[in-house]
């Protein structure tokens, strides 16, 4: 006999498997309009079926337009360190000047990263990274026909305006294109290996080209990197429309003033001495607008804050804003440090040091893919975490054992092993804080990462210089500077282990965005 209970549960069960297809169908709408593709005309997906080689074919097309603004900023960065003979010699450079086309672009670039970051939520992400895509072309012409180095110092200021346009648009745009899951984290291995790749292959490729066809080729090469991005971004990433909110004109003024005086201290400290008149007045002036800046932001009546109150309050995100100044610090302080080490100390030229940072830089990659199979199996605390102490571990160890009787490719096989934790700690930072901010801050948050990772960088430098410089010769300085490095990994491996644990049950819930979330305990 059946009952009515029965009857019920076999109707139940003869709807149900409409469900999942129904979901299907819907998850698949919405990925299209995230990428931008046109609805499916009264026809549903194919149920059961792996994604359309198209589709795929389509998105790494949209990884390619977004990685390659990246990418000539990396070069930029890595190749112009050995061209600084020629470019003194061809344009009659002091070491003052050449300091300022190394380093200028890098003060402008830190100094407006927030800035841009809320132009791209105020006129849309793509807009601002072609704006910013141009404009680092243009200026890449620039430099390259420079007839003086006022002109090229002026060119590498103009690149650095550029690349702090692009550079949070394009990992803003990103996250939109991969939304989350497994997914995002494909992707964001796949794209820092490819900002990896080229920052490991920037010494070398600067050294053939500067070799072959002089300091000028190296900017000519952005020339066509730059026409590609401007033609495949225009034509393949969705644009996200802005919103009209105010810019917050005073407190960005203040950040700029703050980062713009930090930065012109740390550059020309090295030169004219820590305890110059201009350097001290530029660290007061750095200080005091900070102060005004926090002050302005944290003040209740102000209505158009810099950062959103709700990423203050965050402590994921002030986390991996932290991790990230530290990893720049002792990552870029150390490849400083490395470079003059191979050429001063073991007598490479700046080709052969080139091809010998290759090897130890390269592994980057190597990080990068694991953390792409991985990343989302294991979390981006563990990743971030683990993979930091892992490559202080060694760092540390590395300056306890060099010695001028260490050959070369024992530094570079333990260079080598250790930089592999860097690889995956950078797209797990990346992640962390995209995860805090929610895609409602991502321009902000993308703006304040970079500006932080950029002050990391400058720190970085001057401090690892002011350590060889008083260190008594080149191998203890090196030995030092390895361990300063291994020393600021290690801090930010415990900053992520214990900033960015989960949230605690029953704590207030917090709001980034139109995702509820939950402050960690």
């Amino acid at each position: 006999m059946i009952t009515r209970t029965d009857r019920a549960r076999q109707k139940a069960t003869a709807v149900e498997p409409d469900r999942p297809a129904k979901a299907k169908r819907q998850k698949g709408q919405e990925r299209r309009e995230r990428q931008g593709e046109p609805e499916s005309q009264g026809q549903s997906e194919p149920q059961g079926q792996p994604e359309q080689p198209e589709a795929r074919g389509r998105q790494g097309v949209q990884l390619l337009a977004l990685a390659l603004g990246f990418v000539m900023a990396t070069l930029d960065v890595t190749i112009i360190n050995v061209a600084g003979p020629q470019l003194r010699t061809g344009l009659d450079l002091s070491l003052a000047g050449l300091t300022w086309v190394v380093d200028g672009y890098v003060l402008v670039f830190a100094s407006l990263l927030l800035l841009a970051g809320s132009l791209a939520g105020r006129f849309g992400a793509r807009r601002v990274y072609l704006t910013g895509l141009g404009l680092f072309t243009a200026a890449s012409l620039v430099c390259a026909v420079a007839p003086v180095a006022a002109v090229l110092v002026a060119g590498r200021l103009a690149q650095g305006a550029g690349a702090a346009l692009f550079m949070p648009s394009s990992l803003t745009l990103l996250m939109n294109a991969f939304p989350g899951g497994p997914q995002r984290a494909r992707v964001l291995g796949v794209w820092s290996a490819i900002v990896s790749t080229a920052a490991g292959v920037g010494p070398a490729v600067g050294g053939l080209l500067v070799g072959g066809l002089g300091w000028r080729s190296i900017f000519l090469i952005n020339l066509p990197v730059g026409l590609a991005a401007l033609v495949l971004a225009r034509r393949y990433v969705a644009p996200l429309p802005g919103r009209a909110v105010p810019l917050g004109a005073g407190g960005h003024a203040l950040g700029l003033v703050a980062l713009a005086a930090l930065a012109y201290g740390l550059i020309q400290g090295p030169e004219t001495g820590w305890d110059a008149a201009p350097v001290l007045a530029a660290f007061a002036v750095a200080l005091l607008a900070g102060a005004a800046f926090a002050v302005r932001e944290r003040a209740p009546g102000t209505t158009a804050r810099v950062l959103p109150g709700e990423l203050f309050a965050n402590a994921h995100f002030s986390t991996a804003n932290a991790v990230g100044f530290l990893f720049n610090l002792g990552c870029y302080g150390g490849m400083f440090m490395l470079g003059l080490f191979l050429q001063n100390a073991r007598g490479a030229s700046p080709l052969e040091a080139g091809l010998q940072l290759l090897p130890t830089q390269m592994v980057f990659l190597l990080g990068n893919i694991l953390y792409a199979r991985l990343g989302h199996r294991v979390g981006n605390r563990a990743a971030l975490a683990g993979s930091l102490l892992y490559s202080a571990a060694g760092t540390i160890a590395l300056a306890l054992v060099l010695s001028p009787e260490l050959p070369y490719w024992v530094l570079a096989v333990v260079l080598g092993a250790f930089n592999t934790g860097l690889g995956v700690a950078s797209p797990a930072m990346t992640g962390a804080l995209m995860d805090a901010a929610g895609r409602e801050h991502a321009n902000i948050a993308s703006a304040t990462l970079n500006a932080n990772r950029q002050i990391g960088t400058l720190v970085g430098i001057a401090v690892m210089g002011a350590v060889l410089a008083g260190a008594g010769g080149w191998y203890a300085g090196a030995a030092a500077s390895f361990a300063l490095t291994g020393g600021s990994y290690a801090a930010a491996a415990l900053l992520a282990w214990f900033g960015l644990r989960p949230p605690r049950a029953g704590r207030a819930v917090h709001t980034s965005g139109p995702a509820a979330r939950t402050l960690p305990g």
